[in-house]
């Protein structure tokens, strides 16, 4: 017999297990959209994996039991391992076996980019530090294509969905990761700066590497792609771990990071100390030959910062549902509703945003589309990358601490996980280019192609007529362009106009009206009041949080 007095009242069950993919309404919706029902129906058993109570206890221990460098063994040889804890492996094990490596490189099939970058923001939901690896692995296989050799050799391991920890021969292995090494202490991103040296060595197109990198992540994966100087300049090189005879390459691990979140994943201080390195492109191209890997990895901060911000709504519209104050559920608090559904609109445009850019990867990457069609997406995902790494980028800390206050107290707690989000909040705004860098990315963009400002306006001229705020919106920033498209002091704010009326063109056309509708009165109507929970007056709010909470079958606690 239960002891009732033992039992907490009032308090919202653990939102597990459930399916992180068929719950969503907006990526679902996204999934069908751009590849088919039956792909995102495909997606269920990494959906039901990813909101599973195993998945979620992996999760916390995988950050609890952070990664331990291992310099020496016990007889003082340097090794330079890095040990994980089972967790951070079971994570990685599944990922990998769902494909979110460089799988969709491979694939036949002709949405894999999307199938996959649905899999990483459902996936991502369970422990985003590990997302690390994959996404490098993922971005590394389009800078390989510069040297059709190499990217025979490792674009098949890197795309093997069986994960095979550990230091020995990448052609001994049953599939590899990648990582890179492109920034220093001196330079950071500006890598023009950087001073590694590249020293040619007898045998055309080998080098060895002397100097250091600053932020190298997963220094246990297989292969990076790093930049050195070269004697023609900054040059892209691929550095082994481990050398093809068995030979550990000279990699020096002088420390592991001790960063704000991300804290399951190790990134680590490198010393290059006669590192033997093969030439990827050629001498003095190396940003070009990277820029590939950059932009692919870009996509994957998108996706990353989407995924921490549907977890992050999730728990909140879930607390809220199931907990009461007052008399009544939180949620039916006409408040609580605004902070909700306005946190529910945030998710969702960030969502459809960066589903639409994997969607141009596979366009791209089609040879059977319109030569027409393919220049567009390609335009298109050049000047949008820049713009969704910083706008979505930047809004995700505001939207977890926001969603983290949603269940007050108990959000605080580490139990929660809302902790772990908040930490991870801020990290994709500074990977791969911070805020001040994607901002000048899309100035430099707009002065040197052409094409990507036609792409821009093709892509939100698609939304013409079906809201007034949104048109008028998209010429305000038309006339902004004309006037400042090369302001650097404005580039933010540029960024900013641009990236919504992208966010805005894709929901009128393809959310719910309830969705659209609140967008474009809170982001383009100029009612926003500079903090969330602030939707102006004769939205229907009640339907927003309906389409946002995760549609499981429980029963609450609240007993009032």
């Amino acid at each position: 017999m239960t002891d009732a007095s033992r039992v907490a009242p009032n308090q919202a069950p653990p939102l597990t297990p459930y399916d992180v993919v068929t719950t969503d309404v907006a990526l679902v919706e996204a999934v069908t959209r751009h590849a088919s029902a039956e792909v995102a129906r495909g997606l269920a058993p990494l959906g039901e994996l990813a909101g599973s109570p195993e998945a979620r206890e992996h999760g916390l221990r995988a950050n609890e039991n952070g990664p331990v460098l291992v310099p020496f063994d016990r007889y003082g040889n340097r090794v330079d391992e890095v040990r994980f804890h089972p967790s951070w492996h079971w994570l990685m094990e599944r990922g990998v076996g769902f494909g979110l490596g460089a799988a969709p490189w491979t694939a036949d099939e002709p949405h894999a980019h999307v199938r996959r970058a649905a899999g990483f923001f459902a996936w991502s939901q369970t422990e985003p530090g590990h997302g690390c690896p994959l996404s490098m692995t993922y971005a590394a296989v389009p800078a390989l294509r510069v040297d059709d050799a190499v990217a025979k050799e490792w674009a098949p391991r890197l795309a093997s969905t069986v994960y095979d920890f550990g230091l020995r021969p990448a052609g001994e292995k049953l599939g590899s990761l990648a990582g890179m090494g492109m920034t220093e202490k001196q330079g950071g991103s500006d890598v023009r700066a950087n001073l590694t040296e590249a020293r040619p060595t007898d045998v055309h197109g080998e080098y060895t590497l002397h100097g250091h990198k600053w932020f190298t992540s997963a220094p246990m994966n297989d292969v990076f792609l790093v930049l050195a100087q070269a004697p023609e300049g900054l040059t892209c090189f691929l550095v082994p771990r481990v050398l093809a005879d068995g030979t550990r390459n000279r990699l020096d691990v002088v420390r592991l990071k001790d960063k704000l979140g991300n804290r399951s994943n190790a990134s680590s201080e490198l010393e290059l100390r006669g590192t033997w390195a093969q030439r990827l492109g050629d001498e003095g191209r190396g940003v070009r030959t990277i820029i590939e890997m950059v932009a692919a990895t870009r996509l994957d901060c998108v996706l990353g910062s989407a995924s921490l911000m549907r977890k992050a709504l999730s728990e909140a519209s879930w607390h809220v549902a199931h907990r009461g104050a007052f008399g009544s559920r939180l949620v039916d608090k006409p408040l609580m509703q605004n902070v909700v559904a306005d946190l529910a609109v945030e998710s969702e445009a960030a969502t459809a945003l960066a589903m639409r850019l994997a969607a141009a990867v596979d366009a791209v990457e089609d040879p059977d589309r319109p030569a027409t069609e393919r220049a567009h997406e390609r335009a298109l995902r050049r000047i949008a990358l820049p713009l969704a790494k910083f706008w979505v980028c930047k809004r995700t800390p505001t939207m977890v601490a926001e969603a983290l206050e949603c269940l007050g107290g108990n959000g605080y707690v580490e139990e929660s996980g809302m902790p772990l989000l908040f930490r991870e909040s801020p990290l994709n705004s500074i990977w791969e280019g911070s805020g001040n860098v994607n901002a000048l990315d899309v100035l430099r963009a707009l002065s040197r192609e052409p094409e990507v400002l036609d792409a821009w306006i093709t892509e939100v001229g698609r939304a013409q007529g079906a809201d007034p705020r949104l048109d008028r919106a998209i010429t305000t920033t038309l006339e902004t362009l004309a006037d400042s498209v090369a302001a650097e002091s404005q580039a933010r704010r540029l960024a900013v106009q641009m990236a919504v009326c992208l966010q805005g063109a894709l929901l009128v056309q393809h959310a719910s009206a309830e969705v659209a509708d609140a967008f474009c009165a809170s982001r383009l109507g100029g009612e926003y009041a500079g903090t969330l929970g602030t939707l102006p007056t004769g939205l229907d709010l009640p339907a927003i949080v309906a389409r946002a909470t995760p549609a499981v079958d429980r029963d609450g606690r609240f007993d009032g």
